[in-house]
């Protein structure tokens, strides 16, 4: 399995590659054919960026059979689509902000999925194979707003709401991964993907039916029960297995 990083180096980032508990500098192009180059040494200090730049994040929501019964909510028919906007998304470390105004703000860990190849009508028995990868994705929410606005775009949508990261599994199976969420050391959400109403192939083939993906877009999966506030001052954590763990600070905005 290979891990796929992008350091703060330069402009646009450069990417390291990750294989056998070793760092290299990535040759090629991830989407295409790539390869390690020259290895990194292990003293050396790296901070990581959002792996990817998606031109969309497209949301699943109420995909965990807990989360429904949390949020008082039947089990849909089919998957609740809805977006977010580039503009939110932030890579590890990178803070968090959250407006006052905006009222409660909560957490929800996810594992998402980042497509590798254009995506357009794909059959769930194709869409590994248009699938690069993994990686953790906290679905920031302004829980107040949800519920007044109905639809979610203003409520899930801000800058900085969609922190992804620290990399892109490659080659994890995504139906049997643990999930997990923490805020502050303590553990708010614990589930596995197995869990899912709607698993990753099925999505793939539902969002593409009416959406051509690009690759570096993702899909977020849901989250599991254990939603909770987040404030100024906390830090809020993302581990799914395999990937490793995106960590954000909160901080008043």
């Amino acid at each position: 399995m290979d891990r796929i990083y992008r350091a703060r180096q330069g402009m646009g980032g450069r990417y390291v590659l990750e294989r056998d508990d070793t760092f290299y500098w990535l040759g090629g192009d991830i989407f295409g054919d790539y390869w390690p180059g020259m290895e990194i040494a292990r003293d050396e200090k790296l901070a990581w960026m959002a792996p990817v730049r998606p031109s969309i994040v497209v949301a699943i929501g109420l995909n965990y059979r807990d989360h429904a019964a949390e949020m008082n909510k039947k089990l849909p028919a089919e998957p609740l689509v809805f977006l977010k906007p580039p503009s939110s998304v932030i890579g590890p470390d990178e803070p968090i902000r959250l407006p006052a105004w905006a009222g409660r703000i909560e957490h929800e860990a996810e594992m998402a999925v980042v497509i590798g190849k254009t995506a357009s009508r794909v059959s769930a028995a194709d869409a590994m194979q248009h699938v690069l990868g993994v990686t953790c994705l906290n679905d920031v929410t302004a829980r107040e707003l949800q519920a007044k606005d109905v639809q979610y775009s203003r409520a899930k949508g801000f800058d900085t709401f969609a922190p992804i990261g620290p990399c892109i599994a490659v080659g994890l199976d995504p139906s049997n991964l643990a999930v997990e969420g923490w805020v502050n050391g303590e553990r708010r959400h614990h589930s596995n993907t197995d869990q899912l109403i709607f698993p990753v192939p099925f999505l793939v083939e539902h969002v593409t039916r009416f959406m051509t993906l690009q690759p570096g877009d993702i899909i977020t999966t849901g989250t599991p029960s254990g939603v909770g506030p987040l404030v100024p001052g906390d830090r809020v954590m993302v581990k799914v297995a395999g990937v490793g763990t995106l960590g954000n600070p909160c901080v008043a905005g």
